[in-house]
Order: C-alpha cells, then structure tokens, then sequence
C-alpha cells in the first residue's frame, strides 16, 4: 500500500531548550519531509543530541513543538513507525550472552511481547533486516564478538526490524574506523533507496556524509543552513568556518544518482 505522503515526517516548530541557565537550543524550525534522507550535522555540543531527544519525546522543550507525521509528539503513539539507534547503542557488556539475531528480534518485543515465542514470520523478519544491513552470516556469533562496526548494523536491524517508516540514527559511527564508516554509508544509502524510508543521521563528519544524504541542516544552537546535498555544497567554506568556528573547507563531490 502507498504511503500518504502530506505530512512531513518530522515538523520542528520554534522549539528552545535550556538545561538550567545553559540554552541548548534556540528557536530551532526544522521540516523532514517523508522519503528523505537528511544530515544533521554541527560540532560537538551544538545540540544535535538534545534535538533528537525533543523529537523522540524524551525531553520536553521549554518552547515550541513537535509532530511526527502530522501528529503531536505528545500525543503521537505509532512508536513502531519509528526505529531510533543510539549513540551508546554499542556500549554495553561484551559478554552480553545474546546472538546477533536474538539482539535483532529484541526489536520485535513491542509487537509480540518480551517472553513469547517468535513466530516463523517473525523469524523471518528478523532474517529480513539482518540482510538488508549485510550481517545474515554473523547471526549465530555472539554480539559480544562482533566488530564495532558491525555491532552497529545489528542496532539498526534490531530498529529496522518492525518496519519503521523513520529511521533515526544518532552519531552511529563514533568508534568506527574510516573503511568501516564509508561501507556503513553506503549501506544506508541503499536502505534508503530500496525501502523508501525517511532517515535522519546526525553526525559531526561533514566531508563523507554529503556524499549519501539528499538534504542537510547545520545546527549550532540554531539551525544556520537546511537545504539540499547541492545547496550545501555550493556553500562558502567561510560561512561553514564562521558555523564551525574554526577553518573548514567545503569539498564538491560527484553523486552517483542510481
């Protein structure tokens, strides 16, 4: 069935927040319209963090508002429409005593409850999602085995495996090194292009990220651009240096549009 596609899939309203006297965020307006594939980026303390947390509902902003697909987040309930992988997503113990495809069908609970048994369809969905994120041969090594970067694939199965129609990925690459981080990508690219579904990756790393996103927004408090990959590449280096507060050159690159 076609997804209705009128409301955007996130709807930041001139939201602020402040921890104590410390403003956080200021005035933010963000639109994330449905089937796009945006960047968040902006240095470390810019707020990204906490914006994400205003969306999820997780914090309550002092001023402003959200909506999730044309809904109050207050009042929004359709939380399996939404996969979210956490910045700490792999921090945990290492002799975790759970397989790969057991941490995988933990994103299943909501559904059909924490101590039933998975149906074969549900097993099946579970196979699902280890495949969309390349890991289907790791699903019986111990999570605890696993690379960083591969930990992280199985974090966003586990979100990927009810069917989220957004898909909210906070810093997933801290940790992971250069190779990994540009095959991880790419693989996001791919989820986006097959499933159709709405992704939002926040991250400090501007320069390999444009390569993969159809739309970015710089946030430092405020949001300072939000555009298209094209807009933002077009942007000077001295506008991006003034938001990063130091020296940042802006590279161009060709975009494979398959």
């Amino acid at each position: 069935m076609e997804k209705k596609i009128n409301n955007p899939a996130i709807l930041v309203n001139d939201l602020s927040f402040h921890y104590g006297e410390k403003n956080v965020l200021e005035h933010v307006t963000m639109e994330v319209k449905q089937g796009s594939f945006l960047g968040l980026v902006g240095p470390n303390g810019s707020g990204k963090s906490t914006l994400i947390k205003c969306i999820l509902g997780l914090l309550k902003p002092q001023q402003g508002s959200v909506s999730l697909f044309g809904e109050k987040v207050q009042k929004f309930h359709k939380w399996e429409k939404v996969g979210y992988v956490s910045q700490k997503a792999n921090s945990f113990n290492t002799a975790f005593p759970a397989t790969a495809f057991e941490v995988v069908s933990m994103g299943l609970f909501g559904k059909v409850g924490l101590f039933r048994f998975l149906k074969s369809s549900d097993k099946q969905k579970v196979w699902d999602a280890l495949k969309a994120v390349n890991m289907e041969d790791f699903a019986n090594r111990n999570i605890g085995e696993l690379s960083g970067g591969q930990q992280q694939r199985i974090f966003i199965a586990r979100a990927l495996v009810s069917d989220p129609e957004l898909l909210i990925l906070d810093e997933p690459t801290v940790g992971v090194d250069i190779e990994s981080s540009e095959s991880f990508y790419k693989m996001l690219k791919n989820l986006h292009r097959e499933n159709k579904m709405t992704l939002v990756l926040v991250t400090h790393d501007v320069g390999v990220m444009t390569n993969y996103v159809t739309d970015v927004a710089c946030l430092n408090k405020q949001i300072h651009f939000h555009g298209n990959t094209k807009e933002f590449e077009e942007s000077s280096s001295e506008k991006m240096s003034a938001f990063y507060g130091h020296h940042v050159h802006v590279i161009h690159h060709d975009h494979d549009h398959e």
